[in-house]
């Protein structure tokens, strides 16, 4: 395709080219002859540094800032290039599939995105989901990835899936990824918002530009008309209602999903051995349901996705059909093993202060005895939640045990220590693998573990840099491998 199609399509100016465009990077050592490069300046690199070895290797084309230096390419001079990058690229790789929704918020993005798929997978669509799973296709399987990948990648993902019949599409839209222009460009649906809470302080200024950064996929990211999705929990701290109010002040049709929803109101749930019954009020219908998944905040998950497939037009029969046969999602209350004591042991990814409350919560409806929580916090990211983590874990939890999660760049032991600020009372093992096999070995028939912070991840980040390594560990794995470790010791 030539330059100057892409560029009057996307409404930039390449000065005429008429050079063939053969694909599009933002590593240097990805570009080609024909290729477009995206040069951004980052927190740690800058990428206008790469733009002669980009050259040399045959970049046709340059998308920088009007400062930068560009010789022997076109020079696409943008004050925001992430943004302009996005926008020629869209145009690039196509088609894309029919219906794509977007899910943000602090907590629950990888679940309802998951949901969602699950939804129309069950009411005879072919979806597929985008985020922390990765790409997850309509025959089930998986590559990984991160919540947003980056905008090449994100595209070309699109597009391939399109080209192999794919006409649903989910995906996770990170304020990373949204702060990033990694998801601009294409026709966006439907969006949901789960919820809001403190997490990546960081890489953000402070709780408005984070939340600032979730709105722009309101606010921008997603199609003229399209529906936002706003799950209304009772109560709410009011970021949610902000968030109605951004939707309507760009128009888009709001479906608002909860105790206090307008369009799917939940009217009652009622904790069963494995799973809740809801009674749900839709369309001037009551419901009940039988959702086999455990916790207060999966409803929200289920039902935000819900109300993604119903805005993308799947009957209400089917969705709501579909609702009662949902699967759980990896590392998400994923119950990994029954202790040789009885004992279940469940996975969980939370790893913020509302999102361990929550996974505890879940999890107290069903215990008898006592509530184990093994869990810690991650090196190199916000070190304001480690105490307050501390805090929920101790608040609700029967037994504590603090361990390592990815130390990164940190020592562990002062990670440790800030937690425990939180939950002075709480046990110190250092050792993720110890930790889990001390809360198996100590639960009894009435117990119930909590593993937190890592879910799906199957690997633990040691050191930073050229000095990091990644060790494998997956919690569900090593659990079951302590679960038999102890019944050959008890046998």
């Amino acid at each position: 395709m030539k330059l100057a199609r892409l560029c009057a399509a996307a409404g930039l100016d390449c000065g005429g080219s008429d050079a063939e465009v053969t694909g599009f990077a933002i590593d240097n050592r990805k570009v080609a002859p024909g290729t477009v490069f995206g040069a951004f300046q980052g927190t740690q690199v800058n990428g206008e540094d790469f733009i002669p070895a980009a050259i040399e290797a045959g970049a046709i084309a340059v998308v920088a800032r009007p400062e930068a230096t560009v010789e022997g390419a076109v020079h696409i001079a943008e004050p925001e290039p992430r943004r302009a990058f996005a926008r020629l690229a869209s145009r690039y790789f196509t088609p894309v599939p029919e219906h794509i929704v977007a899910v943000t918020g602090t907590n629950g993005k990888t679940s309802t995105v998951e949901m969602t798929r699950q939804i129309w997978r069950m009411t005879g669509e072919r979806a597929a989901s985008i985020g922390t799973l990765g790409v997850t296709t309509p025959d089930e399987s998986v590559s990984t990835g991160l919540t947003t990948p980056d905008i090449v990648t994100f595209l070309s993902n699109l597009s391939g899936l399109a080209r192999e019949g794919v006409t649903h599409v989910a995906y996770e839209a990170s304020s990373h990824g949204l702060s990033q222009f990694r998801n601009e460009g294409i026709p966006v649906e439907a969006a949901a918002f789960t919820n809001f809470s403190r997490d990546h302080l960081d890489y953000h200024a402070d709780m408005e530009d984070y939340f600032a950064a979730k709105m722009r996929l309101f606010d921008e990211v997603v199609s003229d008309g399209a529906t936002a999705v706003v799950w209304m929990g009772s109560g709410e701290s009011g970021w949610n209602a902000r968030v109605v109010d951004h939707a309507g002040k760009r128009g888009l049709t709001v479906m608002t999903v909860g105790e206090q929803g307008s369009d799917i109101r939940l009217t009652s749930r009622a904790p069963t051995q494995l799973g809740q019954v809801l009674t749900v009020e839709h369309d001037g219908q009551e419901r009940k349901i039988t959702l086999p998944l455990i916790g207060a905040y999966q409803v929200s998950n289920a039902l935000c996705a819900a109300g993604l497939a119903l805005a993308t037009g799947t009957s209400a029969s089917g969705v709501w059909d579909a609702v009662s046969r949902l699967q759980p999602v990896r590392g998400r209350l994923e119950r990994a093993v029954i202790s040789p004591s009885g004992a279940p042991v469940y996975i969980d990814y939370a790893h913020t202060p509302d999102a361990l409350e929550a996974a505890i919560a879940a999890l107290r409806p069903h215990v008898t005895g006592r509530l184990i929580t093994v869990f810690g916090a991650g090196g190199d990211r916000d070190h304001g939640k480690r105490a307050p983590m501390g805090e929920a874990a101790a608040k609700a939890s029967d037994v504590v045990i603090v361990t390592d999660d990815n130390p990164r760049g940190e020592t562990a032991a002062d990670i440790r220590a800030a937690v425990l600020e939180g939950a002075p009372r709480a046990r110190e093992i250092g050792g993720r693998r110890e930790a889990i096999k001390a809360a198996i070995a100590e639960a009894g028939a009435e117990d119930i573990v909590l593993v937190a912070g890592k879910g799906h991840e199957t690997g633990q980040i040691i050191g930073s840099g050229e000095n990091m390594r990644v060790l494998p560990f997956d919690d569900v794995e090593v659990a079951r491998e302590c679960a038999a470790e102890i019944a050959g010791e008890r046998a």
